[in-house]
């Protein structure tokens, strides 16, 4: 099934998306940064550098094809009453505008955006879900707006996702019907999965942090592009992290070594400090995903993706639905 993506960063909606049988003819975004990431790990996809408010699909996609899914991955969008606090605030509604009006002209069986999960839920961004809907409408949508937990899908973190699923000349509920969470006997925690990359340096309390961190993770922020350092989140989420050893200030440059002593009764100094690699492995992303950059750069990309379980769960459930199987 061939998809467009818009918005992909560093590919974890598309990663997902091909592991759930969509092959994306075109990713388009506008960080070069970003656009590396997915070259380098997916050299035959064709990737676009550009502005989405200024793609011209005429130019880059051939007009014979019929497209099965649009995607995107869309900056987070503010509330109204948020936007207009703050100064140049607004671009991300027009994207997600946009991307409505490329669905009514693309017309694809299937759209998928993600955002955050106050689109879905919160009455002050009514005006915001109404920029796309106007668009769904006139096309001939069906379309549902749904927040899931990326940890239901094999994700160790808490991480609600705002989706909008819009399905043309089908029925939206066997979309429903098929989207399934895993069992809870599943779930993976943070000292489950960063147990061996923590031991890899021979730190010999590789284990004991492990079995304290026997939890998922807090919710990852990747932050704004236009601030600085790489950190963890916010005030509240360091507290979070502190509670299963780790310093959320900063991103560390190496896992630990033979000689780090982890006591966070002495202070977050005595606390591990993540790695990119380590992020990008607590969003689900496999350890051969290469992120390019610098590492504020790395882990903006990383910390602002769509954890690739929970895209392929959604695009299982949206393969069945078009298929009918």
């Amino acid at each position: 099934m061939r998809s467009v993506e818009l918005c992909a960063g560093a590919g974890g909606l598309a990663l997902g998306l091909e592991q759930a049988g969509f092959d994306p003819i075109l990713l388009l975004d506008n960080r070069d940064v970003a656009c590396a990431t997915l070259r380098t790990n997916r050299p035959h996809w064709k990737v676009l550098n550009t502005d989405l408010l200024k793609f011209e699909p005429r130019w880059d996609l051939p007009q014979s094809i019929d497209i099965d899914l649009l995607a995107a991955g869309l900056p987070r969008v503010k509330s109204a009453a948020t936007a207009s606090r703050q100064r140049g605030s607004g671009w991300e509604l027009e994207l997600l505008e946009t991307t409505g009006r490329l669905a009514s002209e693309l017309r694809p069986r299937a759209l998928l955006i993600e955002n955050v999960p106050d689109m879905v839920t919160r009455p002050e961004y009514g005006d915001s879900r109404s920029r796309v809907e106007k668009y769904l409408d006139s096309a001939g949508y069906e379309y549902r707006w749904l927040v899931i937990d990326a940890r239901d899908f094999g994700v160790p973190q808490h991480r609600l996702l705002g989706i909008l699923v819009a399905l043309r000349g089908g029925d939206i509920t066997r979309f429903e019907t098929n989207l399934t969470a895993l069992p809870p006997s599943l779930t993976l925690t943070v000292g489950t999965v960063l147990r061996p990359s923590m031991g890899a340096r021979g730190w010999p309390q590789a284990d004991e942090w492990a079995a304290q961190a026997n939890e998922i993770a807090p919710t990852i922020v990747g932050g704004s592009w236009d601030r600085g350092g790489g950190d963890l989140g916010p005030k509240g989420s360091v507290k979070a992290w502190a509670r299963i050893g780790v310093n959320a200030r900063s991103i560390n440059d190496e896992l630990p070594a033979v000689d780090f002593v982890w006591n966070p009764a002495l202070g977050p100094e005595h606390m591990v400090k993540l790695t990119v690699e380590q992020v990008a492995v607590l969003q689900g992303f496999p350890a051969h995903w290469r992120i390019e950059g610098r590492k504020t750069a790395r882990y903006r990309q990383v910390g602002n993706a769509t954890p690739p379980p929970a895209a392929c769960a959604v695009g299982l459930a949206l393969r069945a639905a078009l298929t009918g199987c």
